[in-house]
């Protein structure tokens, strides 16, 4: 596999600044079952981590919450320095257990998880901070304050947003430049459909989270298993390439913790769907999401 083959999912900016290819890494499952702990098989995910610059991905996906903070530890060790990879981080959920997840994003947490991050990594700034959840139990002003404040004193060059409408991109537009917007989104889950919209309109990353699903429309048979078959793709190959031509702001980070399965996600980028198979797909995914 040559080094240039995450760049031919295409090339965006962060914040206007930071060039990156469009596949990335989410970092989430480098740590245990129920992302909690240390992974079951450490060496095979430091391998995996250390895979990604050969294979051209210079964009990693990672939270203060996985593990919590073993995933930021693991990528520390496998790539510090970093080079040319952007290894983007959040904060704003809280552990209690494995699967457990508690939205915590009063601003002096904020503001110390992001220097926590900011050691953890081993980094003077981090690239892009995102705010995990927007949390109910706080004004969502404070919370987008504490955001302002990060990058005012230079601890974050670029934020962003998980989980939001298009009315909070907004909301959060007018405390600072809304970077990038971390939503689920892929073939068969489309309530985000507005924002991608949105983001596309105003040149905001759209980072989809969990990217490859595509629940019935990848049984034995149906369109997708056959749009596969005639690419020599699998399914979840054809989901990704799918959500690569969606949008050009699109920046999906399918994560794994091994070398095998990265490496066939990050193949999904030599995948160019033609027009039509794209709308073919496009109407059976919204069909599926609408029942």
């Amino acid at each position: 596999m040559s080094q240039s083959i995450a760049s031919q999912s295409g090339k965006f900016r962060i914040g206007g600044d930071i060039e990156i290819n469009r596949l990335g890494f989410g970092a989430m499952r480098i740590t245990g079952r129920g992302i909690w702990g240390e992974p079951t098989d450490k060496p095979e995910a430091i391998r995996t981590l250390q895979r990604l610059p050969e294979l051209g991905v210079n964009f990693i996906d990672t939270a203060n919450s996985y593990g919590p903070d073993v995933s930021e530890l693991l990528i520390k060790e496998a790539l510090h320095p970093y080079g040319n990879i952007l290894v983007a981080t959040k904060a704003g959920l809280t552990r209690e257990g494995p699967d457990r997840w508690t939205p915590k994003a009063d601003p002096k947490y904020l503001i110390d998880e992001a220097h926590k991050s900011l050691r953890q990594l081993g980094v003077d700034q981090i690239g892009l901070w995102q705010l995990h959840r927007i949390d109910s139990k706080v004004p969502r002003d404070e919370q987008f304050g504490a955001v302002k404040s990060l990058l005012d004193a230079g601890v974050i060059r670029h934020a962003g947003l998980s989980e939001v409408s298009v009315e909070e991109i907004k909301a959060a537009s007018k405390f600072f430049k809304v970077a990038t917007v971390q939503n689920r989104y892929n073939l068969v889950d489309r309530t985000s459909e507005n924002v991608v919209d949105y983001c596309t309109q105003n040149g905001i990353g759209f980072i989809p989270w969990s990217p490859l699903a595509a629940g019935d429309l990848a049984k034995p048979g149906s369109l997708l298993d056959t749009i596969a078959a005639h690419h020599k793709a699998t399914p979840g190959q054809i989901a990704l390439a799918w959500v690569l031509k969606r949008s050009p702001v699109i920046l999906p980070i399918p994560g794994t913790s091994k070398v095998k399965h990265l490496e066939e996600n990050v193949d999904a980028a030599r995948i160019s769907l033609s027009d039509e198979e794209f709308s073919a797909l496009d109407r059976e995914g919204k069909a599926l999401a609408g029942r």
